[in-house]
């Protein structure tokens, strides 16, 4: 004999009533299957939030089982997508008639690319922290892509110094002496002749872009390039000592406080046209115990506020 179960969210009363803005479940375990230009379908483990608003003012709650296993079916039967997405919201809307007409779906997960060394021609794997939230609004459509890059800031107000520390060592050592070519080449491969190094950092960019409500797929490969060769100095994978190198060199040709950084990503993203931006510069300080912090949006009415 089959006994109805009470539906506490449909049958009871709310204890006051009132609209919400979202309601759901966060950190949701879900392994998906993500597609993104220039790469094959690769599987991922996120951790999934899934929401709808709730204007009913006197509904008791949600049916949160159902946002699970809409997810679920995403995971499990589908690929992430555009399409995919957009799909998913729009059940989640339509299995919350009368209640909800606002859904968002946030995944956060790491996106592993081969990367190759900058000159010895090896490859290595590094992982990305991705993103991607996807909102509808009354048959609306909002994508947003965030993504964490990773590179080196060398300071120019300690390579200044640094150089002044140098060319006073020069003098020292060779202010009676004919110079020599010879010695002179042989002195700057000493730690006598390079007396002093700039610091330079581990720094991460957190940009965020809004993307088109009608793109048929997703480009975060591309993104993450375009930033990277902006920047010249991503960390690296394999790392051979010719890589290790030319990543000294591409420091000490691409000195930046991070406003440098901050306007370089900001002319990019101006550049390609997103309708929308924020960025987040981090330099974490080796100099100092504290960070370098610079903040850049696009400026748009009703867009992200820095």
């Amino acid at each position: 004999m089959q006994i109805n179960m009470p539906d506490i969210a449909d049958t009871a009363p709310a204890l006051q009533t009132g609209k919400l803005d979202w309601v759901g479940m966060g950190e949701i375990e879900l392994p998906f299957i993500f597609e993104s230009v220039g790469l094959s379908p690769v599987t991922v483990n996120a951790k999934a939030s899934a929401f709808v608003n709730l204007y009913k003012e006197d509904a008791k709650g949600i049916h949160m089982s159902r946002l699970y296993l809409i997810l679920d079916k995403l995971s499990t039967e589908q690929h992430v997508n555009p399409q995919t997405l957009a799909h998913a919201l729009q059940l989640f809307t339509t299995s919350h008639e009368g209640l909800s007409d606002k859904a968002k779906i946030e995944f956060k997960f790491e996106l592993p690319l081969r990367r190759k060394s900058l000159l010895s021609g090896k490859a290595g794997w590094k992982s990305y922290p991705i993103t991607l939230t996807s909102t509808i609004d009354n048959n609306y459509i909002n994508y947003e892509l965030s993504v964490d890059v990773t590179y080196s800031s060398t300071c120019p107000c300690s390579a200044a110094l640094a150089r002044q520390l140098i060319q006073n060592a020069f003098s020292q050592k060779f202010s009676q002496e004919t110079l020599s070519q010879k010695d002179v080449h042989e002195w700057l491969g000493t730690t006598q002749g390079i007396v002093a190094t700039p610091h330079s950092q581990r720094s991460i960019a957190n940009v965020r872009v809004k993307l088109a409500e009608d793109i048929t797929d997703f480009d975060v490969v591309n993104l993450i390039n375009i930033i990277e060769d902006e920047l010249k100095t991503p960390v690296q994978a394999a790392v051979k000592r010719e890589d290790e190198q030319e990543f000294a060199r591409l420091n000490g040709q691409n000195l930046m406080f991070c406003e440098d950084a901050a306007r370089k990503i900001k002319a990019l993203l101006e550049a390609e046209q997103h309708s929308d931006y924020w960025l987040k510069i981090n330099h974490y300080e080796s100099l100092h115990a504290h960070d370098a912090v610079a903040i850049a949006v696009k400026g748009v009415k009703n867009g992200y506020k820095a």
